[in-house]
């Protein structure tokens, strides 16, 4: 393990580096008069965040040479398609009443554009890296009526701050007395016009993008201790209760009670042979550990590389460049622990549990991004992936994961060969299983899977509705510090509550515990999707399929990734527990 820690660890290194280079490679200072990068990116609904599309899909003046930027692969993953703008805005060059263009809007552009402001749409512009914002026209009356009169804002105005040589804020203003009827259906001449002040401010260059951080206000931290506190103080609760019943458990062992004559052994100590019988399925377990195991580690370095700053806000898609990359490179772990622990179970076919450890995420994953980007291409919406960029992911995992994974296996193979390893169980186990006894209502595996999720899903539900709207509403999401405390209680959590169960359930002489303890951690992502029903219908204003089908369709993928790694999560946990347990007891 330690090779396949090593590799994984100086690649992470290299990609700190590499990100650390390219944020460097330009010092956004400016002599006055020199032309400052000016995109247009896209145009889309306020209420549905994923609908956009190109903003010169829209009528609006288009400059004599018209280029598309190079994006990198996370742009084009949450839609950005940047276009160099129309608008010239030098730096500390004020201007009043600089006409963009004139032109005549033909009937089927004005039907157009009363369209989209009848329904709300804004756009994107970046300046200097700075996003910037504005509304396309606006509805007499705040559009109470979709027969009000629609109007188009043909005029905006530039606040732009500066400090020194460098571009520190940019705030966008519609003018909105200067505005187009677009009422009737007949052609109109626009005359299109901006105006741009600049002002001087003491905001460091560093310190630029503060206002587009989201600041937790007290009633948030409130919140947070309201849903983590009770849920680790239940936790410590149910552990404490386990450990009085288990040390009870042990004194009795200890005076010989049990083997008294007449006296029959009962509980959790009449399994010692059956407790480490392995599980059904065993290729699918091992993989699912192999899988949990990666996105536990994938979790942990996108953790690490928040803390470096590589991710601020309106990075134009660092995050999601930063997930594919380290889930490919993490793709050696899932490989090595995958192949160690079926080689343990005495798995046969090594190679197919392999490739079945590669697909159980991915496979999900990308048949779900194919439907997407295909409704996307339906709809022509920015988010839709062009062919170029699908074939980069292809490749990424064919050329980056997959021989990773390969790599992975064949470090654990190798290793269970020289070591001749055996699964590390403390007692022998029995030829023949033994019978499970007939279980009450409440000690059944489905009643048991449900209240296992209720206190680790209590610690994230809080989070969830700021992780819901940074990615389909317009908060920006960095403080990465509280959701990782939030990840390290909500990993306590599950682990305590797993390790209580899994006694509850071998005191009730029910052995098969493997997969058990499994979805015991693994409860809490399906509580996350019920939440995502919930919020879908109770605190989001998403409507029509596109939108429909990217929230559902992402977030469950979102949830299975928790399920996988906070299940392979509970059953260590387990494993540990059960290893522990079984080991302070003597066996004739």
């Amino acid at each position: 393990m330690g090779k396949v820690v090593a590799i994984v660890f100086i690649v992470f290194i290299a990609l700190c580096g590499i990100s650390q280079v390219k944020a460097d490679a330009s010092d956004h200072r400016y002599k006055e008069g020199d032309m400052v990068p000016f995109y247009v990116s896209k145009v889309g609904p306020f209420r549905n965040p994923s609908e956009s599309y190109r903003y010169y899909d829209l009528p609006f003046c288009k400059p004599d040479h018209l280029k598309e930027k190079k994006e990198a692969l996370g742009e084009v993953l949450i839609g950005e398609r940047l276009y160099n703008a129309s608008y010239h805005l030098e730096f500390r060059r004020d201007k009043s009443s600089k006409v963009l263009c004139k032109k005549t809007l033909k009937k089927e552009e004005v039907a157009k554009f009363r369209s989209v402001v009848q329904k709300d749409y804004y756009y994107e512009m970046y300046y200097d890296d700075l996003p910037v914002w504005g509304f396309i026209g606006g509805l007499h009356q705040k559009g109470i009526d979709p027969s009000d009169n629609t109007y188009l804002y043909n005029r905006i105005h530039f606040d732009i701050f500066y400090n020194k040589d460098r571009v520190i804020q940019i705030n966008l203003i519609p003018m909105t007395r200067s505005r187009v009827d677009l009422t009737e259906d007949k052609e109109i001449d626009v005359e299109f016009l901006y105006s741009a002040k600049w002002k001087e401010t003491d905001t460091p260059f560093e310190k630029r993008r503060n206002i587009y951080y989201f600041h937790f206000s007290s009633s948030h931290w409130f919140s947070i201790i309201n849903s983590c506190v009770p849920s680790l103080l239940l936790s410590g609760f149910l552990a404490a209760v386990t450990l009085w019943v288990l040390k009870r458990d042990f004194v009795k062992c200890a005076l010989g009670e049990e083997s008294a004559e007449g006296e029959e052994v009962t509980g959790w100590k009449n399994l010692h042979g059956d407790v480490f019988r392995f599980p059904k399925y065993k290729c699918l377990f091992a993989a699912s550990l192999g899988s949990g195991t990666q996105l536990f580690t994938l979790t942990v370095f996108i953790f690490i590389l928040a803390f470096f700053g590589v991710f601020y806000p309106y990075d134009r898609g660092a995050l999601f460049t930063a997930l594919i990359v380290i889930y490919a490179l993490t793709s050696v772990v899932a490989g090595y622990t995958a192949t160690t622990f079926y080689c343990q179970l005495e798995g046969m076919n090594w190679i197919r549990n392999l490739l079945f450890t590669g697909f159980l995420f991915a496979g999900p994953l990308f048949l779900t991004f194919c439907f997407l980007n295909t409704v996307a291409i339906a709809y022509n919406a920015t988010i839709a992936l062009p062919f170029g960029k699908v074939m980069v992911i292809v490749l990424i995992w064919t050329l980056v994961a997959l021989p990773l994974l390969v790599l992975g296996g064949l470090v654990g193979k190798k290793k269970n060969n020289n070591n001749k390893a055996e699964f590390q169980a403390p007692c022998r186990t029995t030829s023949i299983p033994r019978e499970i006894p007939p279980m009450s209502w409440y000690r059944r595996a489905f009643c048991q899977v449900a209240v296992a999720g209720l206190l680790p899903f209590g610690v994230l539900c809080i989070e969830l509705d700021y992780i819901f709207g940074s990615l389909w509403e317009y908060r920006t999401f960095s403080t990465y510090h509280i959701l990782f405390m939030v990840f390290i209680i909500l990993s306590i959590v599950t682990a305590a509550v797993t390790v209580a169960l899994t006694y509850f359930q071998l005191a009730a002489e029910d052995h098969e515990w493997w997969w058990r303890s499994f979805m015991y951690g693994g409860s809490a992502g399906a509580y996350a999707f019920a939440y995502c029903c919930y919020y879908y219908y109770a605190r989001s204003n998403i409507s029509g399929f596109l939108q429909i089908s990217f929230f559902f369709g992402y977030m469950a993928c979102i949830c299975y990734a928790f399920f996988l790694m906070l299940g392979t999560l509970g059953f260590h946990a387990a494993l540990l527990f059960v290893r522990y347990l079984y080991g302070s007891i003597k066996h004739e």
